[in-house]
Parts: structure tokens; C-alpha cells; sequence
């Protein structure tokens, strides 16, 4: 097995005729969404700044003064005492994502012979022939630009950006501008929002070679020519913007295609390569289309794809932001649930597999987030809690980072962990690293305090409660959703204050140390699972699409086969026993997460099935929400490459676990370029009858590894290659 026998791309015979099958280019800023008919080509521009003004009230509510009176009806068991606990506001969603226009590119009528369409993962191009002539698309993460060429003999088109996509409001302030410079024409795009002084301006560059250009307001028409070349950027903002210094900038940028290709190439090709998954497919099967590949779900190839796809569209929705539920495109105006950042299990799903599949782009966006929304963290702690610290939201448009998105089912307002949770992907980065962000540790001791003041009751045993308290987005079957004693806030709290401990010695450390000992324990219910609910007398939900409970397998190593048997024995009793609810993907691929911590190559299996069989991808190999392509949604797109590597590769800063729950599907292969957090690379082949570990370590340090044979010491200096042999798996 061999990384160059492995396709890092998909490709397609017929055209996207739905803007969902169109294939993605991206810089984590920037987003193009290519599709259309071979004589109408459109590219679809998008950008993570690009939210709809909905007159939303961003304050959080102003509760706290109603903490204590909350906190004494709920341990005197009143179990509906927090369903009247807000301000009297209705429902607010978060500001929604929306594109910002597509530029078209008109060809005169004819046939369309030889079409494909492909993209290279390792480039990031996403390309088309047919009829003699080329077009190429990518977005620079060098130049921050859409970058489009079209070439071929005597081309003859039509170029305009066109605002009218599927949902765009009636109200729309639209304006057009069209001039020629002495680079080629200039076109530019103004929409205001309706009833808001913030507007969206495109501005696209043409220049022609060969030929002529005569402008047709609003766009152009290309006459004779032998290539053109497209640049165009958006901005949200308000107030007049310069369309002409606008114009300049892309001219500054303007070299041949391939100059621009490199710039770009350099850096996407380098993160992208860092890791590969082979799953010694079958060669014929490796060379099909994506959508023939998909009519294949238990094949190989189609994982293997799967994978590659997943990092590259994680990798090109992450930079200004980490990915929303539609990663960084949409097509449509109305996108679901907003196109939110949905921090409550979507986002850090989506983002799981950045540590280990070696993508520090995507943790530097996750970060650059909730850097940005710490001051609204702090402003939602004192407002509704009354306390010092940090407390993160369950949904973010990006721009605000306040709680305001809540209703009786949703008490969103109540949910203390998400500080913690959000924040666990950046210390699993300094752990794979061997460093300690100062903003990581600020963050931390931020939640560290929230709980040092929110932690103030007790049960009749001394121990401190967590209340009120929420499970999301779950409520238990004999009480509301406001309650005690969340699995999912017990683990968060203990994390934050011993982790916090950790990056802070000293007295805060001992005060925060002796906080998390006085915290309950988990309780195991009547049926052996681990209870979503510590407090005693709360009965599970279990048909659930959320797995918060179950934090603490994943992906915190509170509990673990190795160290917590019980608790692993009754974190499995409670996977077994939860249902799939509405089929929701995030879900399917959070059960197979925790499966893989706790060992059931089985139950992995299961669920990677479930998604593979349930077609919930694209021909663009962008996923949905829901079975059958229903509701365009990154979750399985981005989660499924950190679910194949936890079932190969597990690791924390003193332990390896190799092959802990390979399916029996996958009985050959290869996993390179994967990082530690214990700061090593490590390739991984695996066969019928054993598996070669190459250890690369980057710290001299003593690490246990644990295998199906049991556990050992390796002893890892820093520069020297270790080799692991092992019989069995």
C-alpha cells in the first residue's frame, strides 16, 4: 500500500444541476460553490462574515438576581421551577448565513461533448471540461481572492454577478456597477440588507487575453478570446465602500494563473498531505465518480474518499472562522438553523479530528472564535449567573458570543459547560504540541473562576451541586429541562478546574484543586448506565441525538476501559440503550466516537453504517443533516475522518492505544502523518496477521501503550524513530 495509489480528489461525467452537488473550494475566509450547465456556469461566492441582520436583542438575559431563589426550588424538587427562569423574550435565532451572489458565465448554446468536472483535494481546483475549453476555480489562502480561469480557442462568453439565489429577500437594496480599466473590466455587486445600514459588495476583475471586452451593464461580454481570468472578493460592511480601491487591490494581485496556483498550492498542499488513510481499496473502484462511489456504501474506496474529503473541506472552511453547520457555503438564503455556529456538539464534531489528523489551521480558527467572543463570555456569566468568568454560548452567528438563543424546550441559557467544552480542543492542540498558549490558559482560569462562584450549593452529603443544570439538548423523562447534576456539567467542571489548575500552579491551583474533589461522582441508574443525571430520583431519556452524558468518554479521558472500568462498563450500558432519535448524523457519528474509547469496533461499525447507508452525502461529498440528502449539513462530512482515526490511533500526553476498535471490514491498510498528544508522529500498517507501528517523537519521554494484548512502557526519545511489531489486534 502505497500513498500515490490513493485518489486525493473526486470527480463527476454530468454537471451539478443542484447548487448541493456543486463542488467546494475555500480558504477559511472565502468560499466558491461551482455548478451549472456547461453553457451557464456558476460559482457561487460565500463568506464567514456574510450574516442577515434579523433585528435580534443580543443581550443576555439580565437573570441573576433570580439564581438563588432558582437553585432553592430545584433542590426542594420543584422539577419545573426553570421553565419561567428568562427575561419573557420569544425564541431568537442567531443571525443567518447567507451567499453572497454567484458570478455567471454564459456560453454560447451548444453541445457540451466530453464533460467532467473534478477537484483536487491537494490543490484545493476545482475544474471543468468540455467543448474544447477549461475552467478552473480555487480560493487563496496566499491572496485571500476567488480565483477563476476559463481557457480554450475563440472563447465567447457572457460574465455577470447575478444576487438572485434561492431565498434571497424581496426587500434587497441591489445595485450594479460595471467600468473598464486598463487590466479589463471591472464588475461590482451592492446589496443592502432590508431595513439595515450593513451592506455585501462583490467586486470581480476580468482579465481577458486575446480578444475583446465590451462591457454589457451589468456585466460584460468576452468576444475572441483565448483565456480570461476572474478575481473577486466580498465584504460586509457598512457605509460606502471603494469599489475603484477595490479594483486596485485585485489588480496588485494580478500575475498568470499558475503564479497565483503556486502561492496558494504551497500552503493548502502542505496541510493537506500531512495525513493519509488507506484502506487498500480496489483500484477500479478507487477510479469511480463520487456518485457512483456512493451507491457503494460498505466499499472501501468510498471511506477512503470519505476521509480525504472530509479534512479537505474542514481545512478550506476554517481560517477567519472554524467551520458553521454548512461548513463555509450555502446556495441559499434560507439556511437551516441559521448556518450557525452550533457549539452545543456540532461545532467541536466537526472539528475533532484537527489534533490528530495534524490540522492546526482548523484549531488556530476554532480559537480565533472564541478569542474574538470571551468579552460576551464574561457578560453572559455576571448577567445570568451573577458570577465572575466565562460562560459560552450553545449558539454564535459569529459576530455576537451572548446567550440569547433560548426557550422553555431549549433552555440554552443554562448550559455551564460549554466554556470547557469548546475549550478542550485547544488544550489537546498544546498537549500535541508541547506548548502552553497564554490565551488558552487566560480561558481557562476564566472558567475555573465561573465556577469557583457559581459552585455554592450542597446536597445533604456535603457535595457541591450543579444547579441549575442542563443536558443538551435533552430533558429527563420524569422532570423539565432545567434541572441537577448534569453528566455533562459534573465532567465539564471537574475538567475545567483541574485542567485550569494545571496551566495556572500555585494558590489558584489549590483552590481549584480542592473545588473539583468535592464535586459528586457519576451515579449509575437501575439499568446499569451511566445516568445523564447524577442527582438521584432524575430518569433517563434515552431516545436521544445527543450524547452529552457521555462527555467524560469522549472527549475528555475522565473515564476510560483502562482506568475507570465500572464507569466504562456503564458508559457502554448507556451507549447501548440510546436510541438515534431523528436520525440526525451529528448523532450517529457521536456514538461512534464514544464507541471507539470504549473498545466496540462493533459498534462503530454499526454506526458508521447508518451514515454510509443512510445517503447522507452529496455528489460534492458534502454531507446533510438528515438521511436522504436532506438539509445541507457539514456534521458527517467533517466528523467522519475523526472517527476513523480513534477506531486506528487514540492517544493522551501519557498514553497510546493502537487499533481499539477496527471494524472486521477494514482488515489491511495504512494510517500516515498522525499526531499524538504526547507530541509524536506515527504511521500505522496493519494487515490480517499483525500491524508496524513507526513512532516519531518529538519529546523524550516513558508513554504506555495498551493493545489487545495488553498494556507495556515505551521509553520515546525525542529524534529517533521507534518501531513497534504486533502479532495480534
Amino acid at each position: 500500500m502505497t500513498d500515490s495509489a490513493l485518489v486525493h480528489g473526486t470527480w463527476e461525467p454530468h454537471p451539478a444541476a443542484r447548487w448541493e452537488d456543486g463542488f467546494l473550494s475555500g480558504n477559511g475566509h472565502h468560499g466558491a460553490l461551482v455548478f451549472g450547465d456547461p453553457n451557464d456556469e456558476r460559482v457561487v461566492v460565500t463568506h464567514h462574515t456574510l450574516v442577515r441582520p434579523n433585528g435580534r436583542d443580543t443581550r443576555p438575559p439580565q437573570l441573576a438576581d433570580g439564581i438563588p431563589a432558582l437553585q432553592d426550588r430545584l433542590l426542594a424538587g420543584d422539577t419545573t421551577a426553570a421553565e419561567s427562569f428568562t427575561d419573557g423574550r420569544p425564541l431568537q435565532w442567531v443571525q443567518p448565513f447567507h451567499p453572497a451572489f454567484q458570478v455567471r458565465l454564459r456560453h454560447s448554446p451548444g453541445e457540451s461533448p466530453d464533460y467532467r468536472r473534478d477537484v483536487d483535494f491537494a490543490t484545493g481546483v476545482v475544474s471543468t471540461t468540455c467543448a474544447g475549453r477549461t475552467s478552473r476555480v480555487f480560493v487563496s489562502r496566499a491572496d485571500d481572492v476567488i480565483v477563476q480561469q476559463i481557457s480554450g480557442p475563440g472563447l465567447t462568453l457572457d460574465i455577470d454577478l447575478d444576487h438572485r439565489l434561492p431565498g434571497a429577500p424581496a426587500g434587497l437594496g441591489v445595485g450594479h456597477g460595471a467600468v473598464l480599466t486598463p487590466e479589463g473590466a471591472l464588475l461590482s455587486l451592492r446589496a443592502r440588507y432590508p431595513d439595515s445600514d450593513r451592506v455585501c459588495t462583490g467586486v470581480t476583475l476580468l482579465a481577458v487575453t486575446g480578444g475583446t471586452t465590451t462591457l454589457t451593464p451589468p456585466g460584460a461580454h468576452i468576444e475572441g478570446a483565448r483565456s480570461v481570468l476572474l478575481l473577486t472578493r466580498v465584504h460586509r460592511h457598512t457605509g460606502e465602500l471603494d469599489v475603484v480601491a477595490q479594483g486596485r487591490a485585485l489588480r496588485d494581485l494580478l500575475t498568470g494563473y499558475d503564479e497565483l496556483l503556486d502561492r496558494h498550492a504551497a500552503l493548502h498542499r502542505t496541510a493537506y498531505e500531512r495525513v493519509t488513510l488507506d484502506l487498500a481499496a480496489d483500484p477500479a473502484e478507487r477510479a469511480l465518480p463520487g456518485s457512483e462511489l456512493l451507491k457503494r456504501p460498505r466499499s472501501a474506496a468510498l471511506l477512503e474518499r470519505l476521509f480525504a474529503a472530509g479534512r479537505y473541506h474542514l481545512l478550506s472552511a476554517s481560517g477567519l472562522f472554524p467551520p458553521r453547520l454548512t461548513g463555509l457555503w450555502t446556495g441559499d438564503w434560507n439556511t437551516a438553523w441559521s448556518g450557525a455556529f452550533t457549539n452545543d456538539a456540532n461545532l467541536n464534531l466537526q472539528t475533532a479530528s484537527a489534533a490528530a489528523a495534524a490540522l492546526p489551521e482548523v484549531t488556530q480558527a476554532h480559537a480565533n472564535l472564541i478569542h474574538r467572543q470571551l468579552p460576551d463570555w464574561r457578560d453572559n456569566a455576571r448577567a445570568v449567573f451573577g458570577t465572575r468568568g466565562a460562560v459560552a454560548p450553545a449558539h454564535t452567528d459569529g459576530e455576537s458570543g451572548h446567550s440569547y438563543h433560548f426557550s422553555r424546550e431549549y433552555p440554552l441559557h443554562l448550559w455551564t459547560a460549554g466554556a470547557d467544552w469548546l475549550l478542550k480542543p485547544l488544550v489537546d492542540h498544546d498537549e500535541t504540541h508541547g506548548t502552553r498558549d497564554p490565551r488558552t490558559a487566560a480561558a481557562l482560569a476564566e472558567a475555573a473562576l465561573f465556577y469557583e462562584d457559581f459552585l455554592t450549593r450542597t446536597d445533604e452529603d456535603g457535595r457541591l451541586v450543579v444547579v441549575p443544570s442542563y443536558s443538551p439538548e435533552n430533558r429527563p423523562a420524569n422532570a423539565s429541562w432545567g434541572t441537577l447534576n448534569a453528566a455533562m456539567d459534573l465532567s465539564a467542571a471537574r475538567h475545567a478546574l483541574l485542567t485550569s489548575a494545571a496551566y495556572h500552579p500555585g494558590p489558584d491551583a489549590d483552590r481549584w484543586r480542592a473545588l473539583a474533589d468535592r464535586l459528586p461522582a457519576h451515579r449509575i441508574n437501575a439499568d446499569g448506565a451511566l445516568a445523564e443525571w447524577a442527582w438521584p430520583g432524575l430518569e433517563d431519556s434515552y431516545d436521544h441525538r445527543h450524547l452529552s452524558h457521555l462527555y467524560g468518554v469522549w472527549p475528555l479521558d475522565e473515564i476510560t476501559p483502562y482506568d475507570t472500568p465500572e464507569l466504562a462498563a456503564a458508559a457502554h450500558r448507556a451507549l447501548e440503550l440510546r436510541g438515534a432519535e431523528n436520525d440526525s448524523a451529528h448523532g450517529h457519528l457521536h456514538h461512534a466516537l464514544i464507541a471507539a474509547r470504549l473498545r466496540d469496533g462493533d459498534r462503530v461499525a454499526h454506526a458508521l453504517g447508518q451514515v454510509l447507508d443512510g445517503d447522507f452525502f452529496h455528489a460534492s461529498l458534502m454531507s446533510a443533516h438528515y438521511p436522504n440528502r436532506n438539509v445541507y449539513n457539514a456534521d458527517a462530512a467533517h466528523t467522519l475522518p475523526a472517527v476513523l482515526i480513534e477506531m486506528l490511533v487514540q492517544s493522551t500526553p501519557g498514553r497510546l492505544v493502537l487499533l481499539p476498535a477496527l471494524p472486521t471490514a477494514y482488515p489491511d491498510g495504512a494510517l500516515h502523518g498522525v499526531r499524538t498528544r504526547f507530541g509524536a508522529e506515527l504511521n500505522l500498517t496493519w494487515t490480517r496477521d499483525g500491524a508496524t507501528v513507526v513512532i516519531r517523537p518529538g519529546r523524550t519521554q516513558r508513554v504506555e501503550l495498551r493493545t489487545s494484548s495488553g498494556a507495556e512502557s515505551l521509553h520515546l526519545v525525542a529524534g529517533e524513530d521507534h518501531v513497534l511489531t504486533l502479532r495480534a489486534w
